[in-house]
């Protein structure tokens, strides 16, 4: 199993992990370790979890980061936490949007993209923002910047619900 073990990235999500631990991907951190925060302060935890998967690559999600993603996302649904996939790239993948960047939500193939992320991570459709990355542009664009922007409002209404509901608990 290479990368993060689920169970370190859920700790860390909750707040119980210590700014500067060094995860291992062979042993998670254990709740007896001095890395460990066992009364983490709402402020330590994290109320949005964002993805940023690569529309080119939504494909070759192998197995087995899908069902790290999986048991990562089942349990922070499980306790209310909203999760979001930022899809980049997504002109790349689809030479209308790459034209004309307004087509984004009536392109077929970024459809396409967006169902199979959803289907391999379980977010839902409508939490999962296409957005074109800047990658060889010298000034801002207004279209690129509104789609960038929208998803990171929708992320941060998110968050801020999901901190209110916290808070009153």
């Amino acid at each position: 199993m290479c990368g993060s073990q689920p169970e370190d990235i859920i700790k860390a999500i909750y707040g119980h992990v210590k700014n500067d631990y060094k995860f291992d991907p062979e042993e998670p951190l254990s709740d007896k370790s001095e890395d460990y925060i066992s009364d983490p302060l709402l402020s330590d935890q994290a109320f949005c979890l964002v993805y940023v998967v690569d529309a080119n690559l939504v494909q070759f999600l192998d197995e087995n980061l899908t069902d790290k993603l999986r048991i990562i996302r089942t349990r922070c649904s499980e306790n209310g936490i909203p999760q979001v996939i930022v899809m980049t790239k997504v002109d790349l993948v689809c030479p209308l949007v790459s034209k004309d960047l307004r087509k984004i939500y009536t392109s077929k193939k970024i459809r396409e993209k967006m169902q199979m992320c959803s289907d391999k991570t379980g977010v839902p459709m409508n939490h999962i923002f296409p957005v074109k990355n800047y990658s060889e542009e010298i000034y801002t664009d207004d279209e690129v910047d509104v789609l960038i922007l929208k998803a990171f409002d929708q992320m941060v209404n998110l968050a801020n619900d999901r901190l209110r509901d916290a808070a009153s608990n």
